[in-house]
């Protein structure tokens, strides 16, 4: 691993497919003598240099979807990818069946087996050409949604940008910015249904190249859950409903009174009071200073990574024309550094994107010196625990970024993080419904939608928003077409943050000091194994979220549903 950088000089060189086959062709030879421990290591610094590559090709595309070198390099990227998966599999192959198995697993944990486990069956030759045609066709929706340029109140603003006029004190403006917001989808509506039934019936085709039924069991392999199947999140789904939903008409109902509105409607669903909702007292750079006295009281840990973060320019927070919407955490793995784009809108969704942000980055610092690539992130699930658990661990600091409003941002925060869960799984089981039926037109995918409104957003009314009204929502929610079944992974983090929430209320720094051991573990046990080792209940366990409901309710002084 390289010593740190700044991030103007972190270099990719851009790999040829012979280069990389001739290395894997060295690693194998390496792997059949008797100082196999060196090949291993050989194989563990070509993926972080190939990974390295690849984040700065996408990364630098987000950051100018209009810049043709960087989509150039994209396309490159997507286009040489599936070959060299395919020399990655092989190479995983040969180890799950190598007669010294035992021996490698005692090297670098039982864990990287059953992940490549998972891998070895979502990749086989005969969709390399399917593989190009997903990410191109992502790539596509991303940038689409990246041209949007939506007049209102005297700017010309993006899809990020107007968000601070949908969540607007006066009612007539937030839905005003609805209006405009949904006009766009309206406008492009041909290509969103065409982009999505493309991605749609090109997974199934894979899926069937690869003998699955459909999507379904391979989207869950390429998601590498290895100690749940789809069956396990059906019944969490009825949990949420069960116990969740009525919390949530609670909530609804709750805002309609503070409103001082009959309905609430669609444009009236971010904010919880007539104030509006808080937003940070200052800038960008305001924003950071504060973020640094902030993780610097929090822990060691955290303060001196985020000065790693903000001394080598690893962040990129300012929404600007042609970047690409929403946040991610993103690294570069042989120079053990990882890097945060968002999208700073002048909201209180920027301090929630980037505590969020910072939770992934974190946890990906802690796991850097590991020595086995695939433990640097855990599984996208865990992943998550990582980022929304810090969300809250973060509390106490708030009254830094809203002063005298700090306790209305929290209260605010925990009635959104109860509200996402219906919506969670209510895209999760979209997604169920959508890859069982991949022959559905795009009307009929609408239909789909506006059932699992009525199933897990039963007060959802959208009033005279006419696009979103007739099952348009989803093609907001961008993980649905770039990344099929990671949202239910928000979900059941949610549930665990809930947790570290609940603990931070009565023991702040023995649940501080739990979360950090969590991120040092990085990925070397699969999900409900870290949760447990956190000391926290699997959300896929019966009557898991009873407690954590009620928790909540308590907090937010609601009356307990008969």
């Amino acid at each position: 691993m390289k010593e740190l950088v700044d991030f103007s000089d972190i270099q990719a060189e851009v790999p040829t497919y012979e280069q990389v086959a001739s290395e894997y062709d060295e690693i194998r030879r390496g792997l059949s003598q008797t100082d196999w421990q060196s090949a291993f290591s050989r194989w563990d610094a070509l993926r972080r240099r190939l990974a390295s590559w690849s984040a700065l090709a996408y990364l630098r595309f987000s950051q100018d979807t209009a810049n043709s070198e960087f989509k150039q390099a994209r396309d490159y990227c997507d286009e040489l990818s599936p070959r060299l998966t395919d020399l990655e599999v092989q190479l995983k192959r040969q180890l799950l069946g190598d007669p010294r198995r035992t021996d490698f697993e005692a090297h670098i944990g039982p864990q990287a087996f059953a992940l490549w486990q998972a891998d070895v069956t979502t990749f086989d030759p005969a969709i390399e050409a399917d593989l190009v045609a997903e990410a191109r066709l992502a790539a596509e929706y991303t940038e689409l949604l990246a041209t949007a340029k939506l007049e209102f109140a005297g700017e010309m603003l993006n899809l990020e940008g107007i968000d601070k006029y949908t969540q607007h004190a006066d009612r007539e403006v937030r839905h005003q910015a609805q209006r405009v917001k949904w006009q766009f989808f309206e406008q492009n509506a041909a290509a969103l249904d065409r982009i999505f039934d493309d991605l749609v019936r090109l997974r199934h085709t894979m899926a069937r190249k690869l003998g699955f039924d459909n999507y379904i069991a391979l989207g869950y392999r390429r998601m590498q859950r290895i100690d749940y199947d789809a069956q396990d999140v059906a019944r969490y789904r009825d949990q949420v409903a069960a116990s969740v939903v009525p919390l949530a008409e609670q909530l609804i109902a709750r805002q309609a009174q503070n409103l001082g509105v009959e309905q609430v409607y669609f444009w009236d669903e971010p904010v919880f009071d007539p104030k509006g909702n808080p937003a940070p007292l200052g800038d960008h750079d305001w924003m950071v200073e504060q973020a640094r006295a902030m993780f610097n009281d929090m822990a060691a840990p955290l303060g001196e990574f985020f000065e790693v973060m903000v001394e080598h320019h690893l962040l990129d927070l300012k929404n600007r024309p042609a970047k690409a919407g929403g946040g991610f955490c993103t690294s570069f793995p042989s120079y053990g550094l990882p890097y945060i784009f968002a999208n700073f809108n002048g909201t209180k969704h920027d301090v929630e994107v980037f505590t969020h942000e910072m939770g992934h980055a974190f946890q990906n610092w802690q796991s850097r010196k590991t020595p086995v690539y695939d433990y640097l992130w855990p599984t996208l699930e865990s992943c998550e625990i990582h980022s929304m658990s810090l969300e809250f661990l973060t509390w106490p600091y708030m009254d830094r970024f809203f002063g005298a409003e700090a306790e209305r941002f929290r209260t605010i925060h925990l009635a959104e993080s109860l509200l996402f869960l219906p919506y969670g799984v209510a895209v999760d089981h979209f997604q169920q419904l959508v890859y069982a039926h991949p022959e559905a037109t795009p009307a009929e995918r609408r239909q789909l939608w506006l059932e699992m409104e009525r199933r897990y957003l039963p007060w959802r009314d959208y009033g005279d928003l006419a696009y979103p009204a007739a099952g348009g929502r989803w093609q907001l929610q961008r993980h649905i077409y770039g990344s099929p079944f990671y949202y239910i992974d928000y979900t059941l983090a949610g549930c665990c943050a809930l947790q570290f929430w609940a603990k931070a209320q009565s023991d702040y720094a023995g649940a501080l000091a739990d979360y950090v051991a969590l991120c040092r573990r990085g990925g070397e046990a699969p999900f409900q194994q870290l949760v447990r080792s956190a000391g926290l209940v699997s959300p896929l366990a019966p009557g898991a979220l009873g407690a954590v409901v009620e928790r909540a309710r308590e907090a937010l002084a609601l009356p307990t549903s008969r």
